[in-house]
């Protein structure tokens, strides 16, 4: 417990109020702010002190009373318009924060702290440009600061500039090289702008200067992954299991890493273990990556001439169905009944409660296709070829199991160059991370066709996010030919 003596020294009471805040111990603080208000008369640091208690436990209307006094006592005191700023921000005051900002820099233009508020200001009023020259003399004025270097290599990033972005933080590694956090921020936009080979030799470095971190490994084994390098991005995801144990996601990479890079598909094994595993967080996870997939197909089919005249569609076979996330998307257009089919007993089971299927079946798609001799007029597959490289097994049974007529709408992964302009794998497919393909168009077409379908559209949206990243897809709607091929 701290102990207050009325002998103490009030600058002494006061140094130590405020290692207290910065501690986090709010209750502490308080009585000996308390005790310094007895103690001397008011001042601007007293007054400081008092606002960041109010900030602290959420009072910013008692933090605006006690800094408006403050200021209007000590105008010259820019430690008090740093946090009127940071109030101002919370009470969603943009331009107010921005003024007091302003000032603070004005009063004090060597602080950096009151260069990055005022570009943190900046940015909320829509100026990035003049963001970016705020952050550059705060990351001037403290070049180790990692804070910093992040906010304006974003700004740089989002502004399309990207090598600037990437230069302002590789800077920062050579002037902190043991610093995790700027380099893991490094090899995260080297992923994202697809400069695998960077960001291998980022995480590498890592590791010839005796960092270890988990983050670090598992950047690396995307990166590696990437490249195709799937034996070195599968020791570098048990690594990062090494040191994150108890992290999901990590065993998750682990799990998916053992996937056969020279198969053309991915493992029914290794695809129940990943979804049963993932599928209580699974919806959660995609939603926070902005997964767009069903709402896409739910576009396309309100185009179907029988949904568009309101008549009823179906049946529906939805294939990959995970935990129904596709069907419950269109469920209030005029089609069904449903019926599902995973591998996964876990996403099934999430599946079923939400009562949208008039029946449910566990297994492998192609096994299924190939045992169920039913037709359907609807077939759709929601991120599920994603886990096919080739895919002309899975086009012919799809046929014939679709009337004539028939609509299959469904999703893949878009193969993109990499930041050398290298097309990875075999230019039809390629395994990426976490055991999923990516196809170029081409081929998707061109296989669709030989299969006997009729393209009738074809759409590319982002499916979600990934590392920061727009990960771009392809939504296919063919329709089955009336006659064999």
């Amino acid at each position: 417990m701290d102990m207050i003596h009325v002998t103490a020294d009030p600058a002494a009471l006061q140094s130590r109020a405020a290692e207290l805040i910065a501690a986090g111990r709010q209750e502490a603080a308080q009585p000996l702010l308390n005790a310094i208000r007895l103690l001397v008369p008011p001042s601007a640091e007293i007054s400081l002190i008092g606002a960041r208690l109010a900030l602290d436990r959420g009072a910013v209307e008692d933090a605006m009373i006690e800094l408006d006094s403050g200021i209007a006592a000590f105008p010259s005191h820019a430690g008090l318009r740093k946090c009127r700023a940071d109030a101002r921000q919370r009470m969603g005051d943009r331009e107010g924060a921005a003024r007091d900002a302003a000032e603070a820099v004005f009063l004090d233009p060597a602080d950096p702290r009151a260069k990055a508020i005022l570009g943190a200001a900046m940015l909320d009023l829509g100026c990035p440009a003049e963001a970016a020259a705020c952050f550059a003399e705060a990351v001037a004025g403290s070049p180790e600061d990692i804070d910093y270097r992040e906010a304006l290599s974003a700004i740089l990033e989002k502004a399309g500039d990207s090598e600037s972005a990437l230069l302002v933080l590789t800077d920062g590694i050579e002037i902190c090289p043991a610093s995790v956090a700027m380099r893991n921020a490094a090899i995260l936009l080297c992923v994202r702008r697809r400069d695998f080979v960077q960001a291998a030799r980022l995480a590498e470095t890592a590791r010839s200067l005796g960092i270890a971190d988990a983050c670090t490994f598992g950047l690396k084994g995307h990166a590696l992954s990437s490249l195709g390098r799937h034996d070195d991005a599968a020791i570098a995801y048990r690594e990062a299991l090494k040191l994150g144990p108890e992290d999901p996601y990590v065993r998750h990479l682990v799990v998916s890493s053992n996937t056969m890079p020279d198969s053309g598909r991915a493992p029914d094994g290794y695809v129940r273990t990943v979804f049963d595993g993932y599928a209580d967080r699974f919806e959660s996870h995609l939603i926070s990556l902005g997964y767009a997939i069903p709402g896409a197909i739910r576009t396309i089919l309100k185009t179907h001439p029988k949904i568009a005249s309101g008549l009823a569609a179906g049946p529906v076979l939805d294939l990959g169905c995970g935990t129904g996330l596709a069907t419950l998307a269109i469920s209030d257009l005029p089609v069904g009944p449903f019926t599902g089919v995973d591998l996964s007993p876990g996403m099934l089971a999430h599946a079923r409660a939400k009562h949208l299927y008039a029946e449910l079946r566990e297994g492998d798609i192609i096994a299924d296709l190939a045992t169920h001799p039913r037709r359907w007029p609807l077939i759709v597959a929601a991120d599920v070829l994603c886990y096919f490289g080739a895919l002309e097994e899975l086009l012919d049974l799809v046929r014939q199991r679709l009337e004539p007529y028939g609509w299959f709408v469904f999703s893949v992964e878009k193969i993109l160059p990499d930041h050398d302009g290298v097309v990875p794998g075999n230019g039809s497919w390629a395994l990426h991370r976490q055991g999923r393909y990516a196809h170029a168009e081409d081929y998707v077409y061109e296989a669709v066709c030989a299969a006997g379908f009729r393209v009738l559209r074809i759409d590319r949206p982002i499916i979600r996010q990934e590392a920061g990243a727009p990960v771009p897809g392809l939504l296919f709607a063919i329709e089955r030919l009336c006659h064999d091929s």
